[in-house]
């Protein structure tokens, strides 16, 4: 889950626009909308309004010698930008995206997220027949591309802002008071649904189609699992719990994978070790084939992270343990692993900013003999009992095909 700070200017790690709106309009003026509505005009005497033609609200009119106009709102708004000169109107002009540039950014350094959010960047595109140029990290691109041949996938590197009608900026924006960047906070509507909120499209989930190289990877039936994460809440910190769960699925007659990125993770005096009798499938994979190991998998089981993300996107079905996230917090799987009794949801309660650097996060009880209690009071067979309702491959086949 990436943070995205808000500066002066655009959502730090994002790609800036052209420092000048790109369009040419009459006498002087030009104008886009890759920062929201932008207005430059040349030295005269002129009025400018900003208005939301679906609401019909005039958010903004003022008058002024020449200058710069910005709109307040960075998502998406159906903008339309008024101008007069010397009294008499010289422009109008409402947002429209058919046929027209459109880049939509994903900050790079996150799977999750950028696996969330795609859906709502097609949908978009979909909904104005826009030409859209997606930027994202460049080790995620080959997960889409084939699959969304009309859209352009670049690296932020390959960008040219001076290309763009509009530009929209994806991410989690935790402190939005004023509510520019997203028109709903994202704790409150969910980590992926946000983007649907930015972008103006029907917020419900869809999976992204992602491309991954045929063929069964094992011939045998088996579960992935994947235990690690980047701080401490996010993990499961019931010590026997993935013990059980490897016992359990093994007793399913299956193999039982492990597909972290590394078999070792933690800090200071707090470290996780792939779970004993898991096999050790960890390592720098490419996402193509993880994608590939997770969809011919029984099931998977893991944690609030991009691999469960990945693996409901290919299909499987994801047994997903949290505590510190709410279940409306991701995609819906009807096998989600949470304890209502106990403290959970602080990353949802926006009264506790999310600290990225600090890896033992608790904001309700750190130091105490409650610290994440929000899953390590999930028990073993809390969990194992959820994996005993998800049935087999081939009877889950069965029952699509009714």
């Amino acid at each position: 889950m990436a943070a995205i700070q808000q500066g002066s200017g655009v959502a730090c790690g994002l790609i800036d626009p052209a420092p000048a709106p790109v369009c040419a309009g009459p006498c002087g003026l030009r104008y886009d909308f890759n920062l929201g509505a932008r207005l430059s005009l040349p030295p005269g005497n002129w009025r400018v309004r900003l208005s939301d033609v679906a609401t019909h609200n005039t958010l903004f009119e003022t008058t002024l010698e020449g200058g710069f106009v910005s709109s307040g709102k960075k998502y998406y708004v159906p903008f339309r930008v008024e101008a007069w000169l010397n009294g008499e109107p010289v422009f109008d002009h409402t947002l429209s995206l058919c046929g027209r540039e459109v880049l939509v950014q994903c900050p790079v350094g996150t799977l999750g997220d950028v696996l969330a959010w795609f859906p709502y960047a097609d949908r978009f595109a979909r909904q104005h027949g826009c030409r859209l140029t997606c930027s994202m990290s460049p080790v995620l691109i080959p997960l889409f591309a084939e699959r969304y041949p009309e859209i352009r996938f670049l690296a932020p590197d390959e960008v040219d802002p001076a290309e763009f009608y509009a530009t929209y900026y994806l991410g989690l924006f935790f402190d939005d008071d004023e509510s520019a960047w997203q028109p709903a906070d994202f704790r409150l509507v969910g980590l992926a649904r946000t983007a649907g909120y930015i972008l103006g499209v029907d917020p419900s989930d869809t999976p992204a189609c992602i491309d991954c190289p045929p063929g069964r990877p094992i011939a045998e039936p088996y579960a992935c699992i994947a235990v690690q994460s980047t701080t401490q809440c996010k993990y499961w910190n019931n010590p026997q719990g993935w013990l059980s769960v490897v016992r359990a699925l093994k007793a399913r007659g299956l193999r039982v994978l492990c597909i972290d990125q590394k078999p070792c993770h933690g800090h200071g005096l707090t470290w996780t070790q792939l779970p004993n009798g898991a096999e050790d499938f960890t390592g720098e994979v490419p996402l193509a084939e993880r994608a590939r190991q997770l969809m011919h998998a029984e099931l998977f089981v893991g944690l609030s992270s991009g691999l469960s993300w990945l693996a409901w996107s290919v299909g499987t079905p994801v047994v997903m343990i949290s505590g510190f996230t709410h279940p409306t917090n991701e995609f819906f799987t009807p096998y989600r692993v949470f304890n209502p009794h106990a403290c959970n949801s602080c990353w949802n309660d926006p009264r506790h900013r999310f600290d990225h650097a600090d890896f033992f996060w608790c904001p309700r009880h750190r130091g105490s003999e409650r610290q994440f209690e929000c899953t390590r009071l999930i028990t073993a067979e809390q969990v194992t009992d959820t994996i005993a309702r998800v049935p087999p491959r081939a009877e889950q086949a069965r029952e699509n095909d009714r």
